[in-house]
């Protein structure tokens, strides 16, 4: 337990993370609790601030995380990216309701900034578990794993085969099929919803991703297989940003992209998608969001958000802190997150979801249980 008794938050409540059934996309009325307000705050690089609390006692005097504190490192982009790192902190914020602990965060800007800030972390001696979030620091936490072999670690999107290190993983290209399969059921038809339409005369789709690595390209791939499963004569149009953090370039890709005939676009790109929901507005097209529930997160695109492809990393972090607050830290193993455990799905918009006719909910439904029972395999590679 931590020895910092400075920093305990003495909170009203415990209880687990809920689950819900899911079928295909569901409404994002029913996703899990997202409808909380998404932090936009900002902080300067490799500085660490407190969590959000209040010091009060439980009504029966017992807290059992009131001695387990958890540092947080983000991802590059940092927190406002209504998405990937927001959702990570929206763990944590959960687990400081609910469990009664404490946390601590930093966001670095750059790669070369992950190894410190977790070395800041764990020689401070303070926190119990460190979480790092995003792929880009497995190099870093594989190197200070070892160096800090009591310290326990949780890495989220990547595996470090370590005895002080958990690993969570995500089956993004299962949940990428299923919003392609509803972007290429409603390309191939005439369909208006919000302030977005299809064109009828054109059956095409784009991908917009950050980085040109293996993870976003799971999310390209299954995007791909799923456009080709609702329609194989579709177009599908790629394009990367090279960054998490460059609206503008993913902005002119995707109007690149609508002006040659796509009529939906997903991207896989982080803070750097608002670019893509700027072109779906600019063309009277669709978007698709990812991470969290976009319609929601970003609500002034929600009449150009068909879904989006919720990746529970809010699931992933709460998880890992809950099992350091329980003495159950499953060092050394790895937790994948999929369609089957809800911890992918896809997400009808907020003010979209209900004008998409029923026979395509019922088609993504499908799909989605026959990806479960193994009878659909997604690609994890274009």
């Amino acid at each position: 337990m931590s020895p910092n008794s400075g920093r305990r938050r003495f909170l009203k409540g415990t209880g687990a993370v809920g689950t819900i059934a899911l079928a295909g996309c569901i409404s994002s009325t029913d996703n899990g609790g997202d409808d909380t307000d998404t932090p936009t705050e900002e902080t300067d690089s490799m500085e660490t601030e407190s969590g959000d609390g209040t010091e009060t006692e439980t009504d029966d005097g017992s807290n059992a995380g009131a001695d387990v504190n958890i540092g947080m490192v983000y991802a590059t982009g940092g927190l406002g990216d209504k998405s990937f790192n927001d959702m990570a902190r929206q763990g944590a914020l959960q687990a400081e309701e609910e469990l009664g602990i404490s946390f601590d965060q930093a966001q670095p800007e750059q790669n070369s900034d992950f190894s410190p800030a977790q070395r800041n972390f764990a020689e401070s001696g303070d926190y119990d578990l460190i979480s790092c979030i995003g792929f880009a620091q497995t190099d870093a936490l594989t190197e200070n794993a070892d160096r800090y072999s009591d310290q326990h670690f949780q890495i989220v999107d990547s595996t470090i085969d370590s005895n002080n290190v958990a690993s969570y993983v995500f089956r993004e290209h299962e949940g990428s099929f299923q919003v392609g399969h509803l972007a290429g059921l409603l390309t191939s038809q005439s369909f208006e919803a919000g302030q977005g339409s299809t064109s009828s005369d054109s059956t095409s789709v784009g991908f917009v991703g950050g980085l040109d690595v293996p993870l976003i390209r799971k999310f390209q791939a299954g995007f791909e297989a799923g456009a080709q499963y609702a329609n194989e004569d579709i177009d599908i149009q790629t394009s990367y940003v090279g960054s998490f953090n460059d609206a503008a370039t993913a902005r002119e890709a995707a109007l690149s992209m609508y002006d040659s005939g796509a009529d939906i676009v997903y991207h896989a790109a982080g803070a750097s998608g608002l670019g893509v929901f700027q072109a779906a507005q600019e063309r009277g097209k669709f978007a698709m969001g990812v991470d969290a529930d976009q319609s929601r997160s970003e609500p002034d695109f929600a009449d150009w958000i068909l879904a989006s492809m919720v990746k529970r990393v809010d699931t992933a972090v709460y998880t890992a802190i809950e099992n350091e607050v329980d003495e159950e830290f499953n060092g050394g193993s790895v937790t994948t997150l999929g369609l089957e455990s809800d911890g992918v799905a896809c997400v009808y918009g907020d003010a979209l979801g209900d004008a998409i006719p029923q026979d395509v909910k019922d088609q993504v439904a499908a799909s989605r249980q026959a990806i479960i029972d193994g009878e659909i395999t997604v690609p994890t590679e274009p």
